[in-house]
Formats: structure tokens, sequence, C-alpha cells
């Protein structure tokens, strides 16, 4: 398996230059751009995850090339660039901020498919993808209402972006089913990737009286913040992206997980078939994209079989997290009948009663 991690500063080197002619037997080169370092867990070694798998399951007829730490703006533009010009026929971008930058480069180089993970705008050669993690959200939701002993729940947010408040929005619902009272204290970080403000932001919700925390950041400081006040406060955590028990090992209740093996081995195969489309992708628990998993061995049996007939009512479509009623903070009915839809729930921009703190 060849892996070439370079730094984005390397790829500045790199000259203007028509795309190089690729023979008919080289490998397809694939890149894969990372908004922070691979590391052992969180959003970006789950995606390099699915890279690794994809290198595996295809051989020599592909090349991968990483990307890390790269800022969001002009330094994905560049990087994207970069690898357009070195012959690179797909790129993933993968970060939630690369999506116009994507959508210039893809615009200079017609012959590259470019997958961008998440947003709303998509070009001939650039395709979105993304993941119903709302499902396992409200999943997750439901355990924390039915063990946090305060009734307090607290979540450190990175950006506003409508995958972060689809994700607080199911959470407070599956909270607020398990217990009607409970609420949801949120703070954002305006940031993807920054361990020491996330663990600052997982003691001031601690301080607050959270003794369950959750994330959407993408470091393993939330989960080490309740580590270290597991012993003297009980408080547990529900670990995002990866299970992060290895960092949390008393506190962690279960975790939130992406999966991207088949996703990026399937687009692989079709871009080397010559079948690659742009059409959308929104993956879920029934593909297993997303699962919920890696649950405390002591969690009570009826505790377990309540969060597994919940789950199987999802897989089902008896349940849907955002199934009405729905009102927002300001007890505005936001849906009296039927479920939300994906339009709505792709836009989502407000948040469910129970959530205490406001969209930036």
């Amino acid at each position: 398996m060849l892996k070439n991690l370079m730094r984005a500063g390397a790829l500045a080197l790199a000259v203007a230059s028509s795309p190089p002619t690729i023979a008919a037997d080289a490998p397809l080169k694939v890149g894969f751009v990372y908004v922070s370092p691979v590391g052992e867990a969180g959003w970006t070694y789950q995606h390099d995850l699915g890279r690794r798998a994809l290198q595996r399951a295809l051989g020599a007829q592909v090349q991968t090339t990483v990307v890390e730490a790269v800022a969001e703006g002009a330094d994905s533009e560049r990087v994207l660039r970069d690898l357009a010009r070195q012959g690179h026929g797909l790129i993933f971008a993968t970060s939630f901020g690369y999506l116009e930058p994507a959508l210039r480069v893809a615009a200079e180089f017609p012959q590259v498919k470019f997958e961008h993970a998440g947003g709303y705008k998509s070009a001939p050669n650039l395709a979105t993808y993304n993941a119903r993690f709302y499902e396992a959200r409200w999943l997750a939701g439901w355990l924390a209402g039915r063990t946090s002993r305060s009734g307090i729940a607290g979540y450190v947010a990175g950006f506003p972006v409508p995958e972060v408040v689809q994700g607080i929005n199911a959470f407070a619902l599956g909270l607020r089913e398990a217990n009607p009272k409970a609420e949801l204290r949120v703070l954002w970080l305006n940031t993807w990737f920054d361990p020491a403000r996330e663990r600052e932001a997982a003691q001031a919700l601690i301080d607050q009286g959270a003794d369950v925390l959750t994330n959407h950041s993408g470091s393993p400081a939330v989960p080490q913040a309740a580590q270290a006040a597991f012993r003297e406060k009980g408080v547990r955590v529900i670990a995002y992206q990866s299970d992060m028990r290895r960092y949390a090992p008393d506190a962690q209740l279960a975790a939130v997980t992406h999966h991207w093996e088949g996703r990026y081995t399937d687009v692989a195969r079709s871009v080397l078939a010559g079948r690659w489309s742009n059409r959308p992708y929104w993956g879920g628990l029934r593909d297993g994209t997303v699962q919920l998993e890696a649950l405390d061995p002591a969690l009570p049996a009826a505790l377990r079989a309540g969060l597994e007939e919940r789950r199987a009512a999802l897989l089902a479509g008896r349940r849907q997290p955002f199934d009405a009623p729905l009102r927002d903070q300001q007890g505005r009915v936001r849906l009296g009948a039927g479920t939300l839809d994906d339009a709505a729930i792709a836009t989502m921009d407000w948040l469910v009663q129970g959530v205490v703190g406001r969209l930036p």
C-alpha cells in the first residue's frame, strides 16, 4: 500500500501546467484533503480509515495521497489545485468549508472528479456526500436522558452549519423523549479542531451541571475532560466520530461513529469503470455509514433493550428523529404532523425546545 503523506506547504512548490497525460495502465491517483492531522481518533482519522480500506481493496489500481491539516479557504483551494495539476483523477475534500474552493478548482479541471463531504452545491464533476449522523445522535440523546442524574447534558459544537444543528436537535429530542424535563446546554467553538478550547468548553459545561457530554469537534479533548471528571462528579460522555474508549475508559457510555470505507471504495471503482456520477450521497444507520456502538458493558439489559428497540424502529422506518410535533426554542410549532423532509433537514437553522444556547 502506497501512502504519500504531504504537508500543505510542500504543495506550494507545484508550478502551473497542463494536467499530465496518464498512461492507460497507470493507477488512478486519489487525493484526500484533511482539515486536521490524521491522529488516532476523530473526524479526519475516520476518513483516513476509509482511504486505507480503499487502498487495500483496490491495490495497484489506485495510488492515494494525503494532505493533512489544511485550513478552509485559500489554503484548501491551493492544495486542491495542486493535486489536480499533479494528475489526481479523483479528489476527496473532507471538510465543510472546502466547498467553494472545490467548486472553483473543479471548474478549472473538468476531467478530474471531486467528492466533497457535506454541502449544498454540486457541479458536473463535483458530488457531495454526507451521512445522517443525526439518526445515531437521536439514539445517543435517548441514552443520555436515561443515564443523566442531573437532567443536564452538554454539547461542544464546532460551527453552526446544518449538519451540526441537526446533531444538536436530534440529540435534544432523544434526550427529552427519555426525560421530558432534561435540557441540552450548547457551547460553540467556531472551529473544528482546537483541543485546548474543546477541553475548556467541556469543563464549562460540567461546571454548569452537565453530567453527560457529547461534541461535534475533531479531537479527543471532550472525552478526556469527561474522564478527568468521572470519579469526582460521575461525568459520562457519548463520543463522536470514533470510539474514544482509550481516552475515556470509565466515562464513555457509547460512541456515534463514522464509517467511510465502503463509500470511498465504491466511488473509486466507479471512476475506474467510467460510471461515476455527481449524484449526492446521504448514508446513515441503514448502510452502516453511521453507527451507535462501543456501548459501556455495564449498561443494564433493560437500557440496552430500549436502545435496540429504537434503533430497530429507525431502521424499519417506523420512527424518525424529526417526527412531529416539533417546536423551536420559542415554543413555535415548526412541524405539526408527519416528519421533517430531507430538504428541511438539510437546511436546518433553528434549535428545538430543550436546547439552552443560541446559534452564533
